[in-house]
């Protein structure tokens, strides 16, 4: 812990955290933080913060680089990873390593040891098991990304703390989520603070953390795919393990797990770095504040036409931006309809088909001009972009601005974007939902073969989605009038549910795994678990509809020395700050990882060779 702990301090030195916003206000005296003035009740909801921060982080990437969201040109950084570029650039900051890594080490992990220990004092044993939890989690993370990393040794007092291997990480997850569960089933002490008191996340409901840590421990046993059939306890793939753990996982949405960011516009920000407000979604400031951030086509096709069905489904217009114009005009562009209000006042946003080499043409630009139909871009080569329209929107309290949506003009409401669902400054950060369980049962299900219940475990997973969504729209539908003209706001009516529950999704008899999985693509989006699940499964096309490797990789030449022709990316490079304070460390677990070899163009170590990306993580291989 020492090492995190130095590098926080370096980092944040003195930054104060005092503000309106108590559950954040961890350091009575900024000037003079101690653990006695930062108890176990003020640290959680700190942890809280930056571990949901760095599950937002890490779903960026994750977006990019399984192709379900494409940035306007070829060289940013997005840019790259959508073609499977992987520089030191994109791959220590942003695919993600640093980032990722500052916020849960250095944000919440350091934290962890002294919560528990002050805990302990009161019998606060709640806020125990959250810490496991917690715990859990954000190692997995770390896990799913990097493969080795410190864990047993992390939070103890060795600068230089040893590395796990990815197996050895697995087990201590398994372990500490056990460990959590069972502090979570005590009765609290006389003296405990209750846990609702800083809870951001379950609100102090017990119940739902014990059926989370039950969800947590499912989706760890469900990445053992490739270690073949048996049983859990031999780290075998054993869906009736599986099955057994969301039987005591969520079973509605109202179990659901929960982060809702209020968009106060309050301080304090966050002290690592990015100094922005810590009551906004991790997504929008990483995506839905940002201009160039695009839907593929595979995307709006798994939308527009699931399985081939001929029903849209009703989240299409919901997840698919929508730009604000003054009539219908084409109803076809690049291959896909055109869709329109019926008001006529906005158009829906078509798909850029990455199985293309559209960016080679130059960047995708954003409309800058205006003419009766609306907004359009004006360069005379490029007019036919004005189809696109990217994730941006606004955020009425850190922004100050009068919605949340994104005024190309301002003031101007004939020049607004509405932006996505998922990356709103207030969308929901389902950390863990009743939908991705019933998806990993329909997986655990199917692999049995018992097609029938695998189907209305998908069935549910999907309606348990929808329905989440609708309580969210009900939200925002009520904040603004302007919201109720738009489709992207308005709740997804019954009898659009129904029609697509009833003809677009298929049946029992011809359900597939990709099928599962492709909804469950959409149920996870913008979340590391959606790159796990590519990983698990090879990423095969048959699996993950509608997805093929981007056209781009084959004529980047730099792209096949990170990948070489006939693999895939498996692992995110690690942190710069582990190879700049615990080479050694790094350097000595390369050993123990197969396939950790110097090649061509690695100066530093087993972790900088160019295709170090295509090692897999333990849990990615047949590794015993």
């Amino acid at each position: 812990m020492k090492l995190y702990k130095s590098l926080l301090i370096g980092l944040a030195a003195v930054a104060s955290m005092s503000s309106c916003n108590d559950w954040l206000d961890v350091n009575t005296n900024p000037n003079v933080p101690t653990n006695e003035s930062a108890p176990y009740y003020k640290r959680l909801a700190h942890i809280q913060f930056y571990t949901n921060h760095a599950m937002n982080i890490a779903g960026r990437p994750s977006e990019a680089i399984t192709g379900d969201i494409t940035f306007n040109n070829r060289v940013g950084t997005y840019g790259l990873l959508n073609q499977w570029q992987m520089t030191s650039t994109t791959g220590a900051q942003y695919f993600p390593g640093t980032t990722t890594y500052q916020w849960w080490y250095v944000g919440a992990a350091c934290n962890l040891g002294d919560m528990i220990s002050s805990a302990r004092k009161d019998e606060a044993w709640h806020y125990i098991g959250v810490a496991y939890i917690i715990k859990a989690f954000g190692f997995s993370m770390m896990n799913d990304l990097h493969g080795e990393l410190p864990y047993s040794d992390a939070l103890g007092e060795n600068v230089t703390p040893v590395y796990d291997t990815g197996k050895e990480m697995f087990e201590h997850i398994l372990a500490d989520i056990d460990e959590g569960l069972k502090y979570l089933e005590m009765t609290q002490g006389p003296n405990a603070v209750a846990l609702s008191a800083n809870d951001a996340w379950g609100n102090g409901d017990v119940n739902k953390w014990i059926k989370y840590g039950h969800l947590l421990k499912a989706r760890q046993l469900n990445k053992l795919y490739k270690k073949g059939a048996g049983s859990a306890a031999d780290f075998k793939y054993d869906a009736a393990a599986i099955i057994a753990e969301l039987d005591k996982a969520e079973l509605s949405n109202s179990d659901n797990l929960t982060y809702k960011p209020n968009d106060s516009g309050s301080t304090p920000n966050d002290n690592l770095g990015w100094a922005e407000p810590t009551d906004w979604s991790g997504l929008f400031s990483c995506i839905g504040m940002n201009s160039g951030y695009f839907f593929p086509r595979n995307v709006f096709e798994n939308l527009t036409n699931f399985g081939g069905y001929g029903v849209e489904d009703p989240r299409a217009d919901k997840i698919l931006p929508w730009a604000r114009v003054t009539g219908k005009g084409i109803t076809e562009a690049y291959g896909q309809a055109v869709k329109y209000s019926d008001n006529g006042m906005w158009r829906r946003t078509v798909g850029i088909d990455m199985q293309t080499n559209i960016r080679t043409n130059g960047t995708i630009q954003q409309p800058d001009g205006y003419r009766n139909g609306g907004y359009y871009v004006v360069l005379a080569d490029h007019e036919g972009d004005t189809v696109f329209v990217d994730q941006r929107s606004r955020s009425t309290g850190g922004q100050a601005a009068p919605n949340m949506f994104r005024y190309i003009e301002a003031g101007n409401d004939l020049s607004v974007l509405s932006g996505t669902f998922y990356t709103r400054a207030t969308s929901p950060n389902y950390i863990g939902s009743y939908a991705e369980a019933c998806f990993i049962r329909a997986e655990a299900l199917f692999h049995q073969g018992n097609k029938g219940e695998a189907f209305n475990a998908y069935k549910n997973g999907i309606k348990a989605n929808i329905d989440a969504m609708n309580e969210q729209l009900a939200v925002w539908v009520t904040q603004d009038a302007k919201y109720a003209t738009c489709p992207s706001f308005t709740v997804m009516e019954q009898a659009d549910i129904d029609n697509f529950l009833n003809n677009g999704i298929g049946t029992a008899e011809d359900l597939t795994l990709g099928k599962i999985m492709t909804q469950k693509r959409l149920v996870t989006m913008f979340s590391l678990e959606k790159w796990n699940d590519m990983r698990r499964h090879d990423y095969n096309p048959e699996v993950f509809l509608n997805w093929n490797i981007p056209a781009e990789y084959y004529i980047n030449a730099d792209a096949q020395l990170n990948i070489p022709m006939g693999k895939y990316p498996r692992r995110a490079q690690v942190s710069s700050h582990e190879y700049n304070y615990n080479t050694a460390q790094l350097n000595a677990i390369g050993a123990k990882v197969p396939g950790a070899t110097m090649t061509e163009g690695s100066y530093d170590g087993w972790w900088d060779a160019l295709d170090m990306w295509t090692i897999p993580v333990w849990w990615d291989s047949t590794q015993e």
